[in-house]
């Protein structure tokens, strides 16, 4: 991992924790596997823990590492350094996207129910017209008993964010999504809608889809077309999920609002127009885990690494069918 992750994620609890369960030398940390000292040490390493700014366990790296037997993620998606050829070796591999996925929903959450009542686009009426209260009145109703939102994508997030919104929201909660299992659906209180019956209904749009060669830009200029005007279009999952230049003309127009924790290129170009309209929120990939967080996900891998150690199953491992639908 990058040495500012490791820092970030393990203090000295968790450096504890890792020592308790594991025989640990130098270096213990490293953001590249080429070097001589790095490769003389993977020619011994049983288990790596890896975290942002892991390279590729690349054919070359996994010669070099032939006792490694498991891969302990203290982030979400490993898409970035694993891919099939690890799995054929038969290593283990986990994820602690589990753990990030809470702070992910519960910023989903938090956007939903601002967007009910307009909040982030009339705090900034607010700046420009002051004491000319009036503005409220060009948002519309202002309301969210009845509102509908629409999930796209039944993750690990997008089941969370339709728990927590069931516990405050009394309105219709629909789920896109074409390999959910509806009785799930069913049972977290939503129901299952294909995308061409749901985003008519969409009073809120949230996004919780992996970015495949299937979802790029699955919101394209027909997908907004087709919701509510005044609706707000929610994204915290992958920016090419959404065909940008269709959402600059829709957001332009004034029909539809947005917040976007990630856009497509990220971050957006100095000119892009998504940063002067008012009914645009946008937020620096902050939905998942930051700062303290982190340590989260850090407890997730070595509670993986504690279990590996007694000879446990691994509580979140990822297989080829997960792999291959990673965000």
């Amino acid at each position: 991992m990058a040495r500012d992750s490791l820092r970030l994620q393990f203090g000295e609890p968790e450096l504890v924790r890792l020592r308790a369960a594991a025989t640990v030398a130098e270096p213990l940390v490293t953001d590249e596997l080429t070097s001589q000292d790095v490769r003389s040490r993977l020619a011994k390493v049983e288990v790596l823990i890896t975290s942002w700014g892991c390279p590729p366990l690349d054919a070359d790296v996994l010669r070099a590492a032939p006792r490694l037997r498991a891969v302990f993620h203290a982030a979400g998606s490993v898409r970035g350094h694993v891919d099939e050829r690890v799995l054929d070796r038969g290593i283990v591999v986990t994820t602690a996207a589990d753990a990030n996925a809470e702070p992910v929903a519960r910023y989903t959450l938090a956007a939903v129910l601002w967007s009910f009542k307009k909040v982030p686009f009339l705090a900034q009426d607010a700046r420009k017209y002051r004491e000319d209260v009036t503005y409220r009145d060009r948002r519309g109703e202002l309301s969210g008993r009845d509102r509908t939102v629409v999930i796209v994508g039944f993750s690990r997030i997008g089941r969370r964010v339709a728990a927590l919104l069931r516990t405050l929201h009394e309105g219709p909660i629909l789920v896109v999504d074409p390999f959910a299992d509806p009785a799930e659906v069913h049972a977290a209180g939503a129901e299952l809608l294909d995308m061409a019956e749901a985003l008519p209904r969409a009073d809120v749009l949230s996004l919780h889809a992996p970015l495949l060669p299937e979802t790029r830009h699955m919101i394209g200029a027909a997908e907004l077309a087709r919701l509510r005007p005044g609706a707000t279009l929610i994204n915290t999952a992958r920016g090419a999920l959404v065909d940008a230049t269709a959402l600059e003309h829709a957001c332009a127009s004034g029909r539809l609002d947005a917040i976007l924790d990630v856009t497509d290129p990220e971050p957006l170009p100095a000119d892009s127009p998504l940063y002067d309209l008012p009914n645009v929120l946008l937020t620096p990939h902050i939905a998942g885990s930051q700062g303290t967080e982190t340590h989260t996900m850090a407890d997730a891998a070595l509670t993986e690494l504690e279990r590996y150690a007694a000879g446990l199953p691994p509580l979140h491992p990822v297989t080829r069918q997960s792999l291959a639908v990673q965000a």
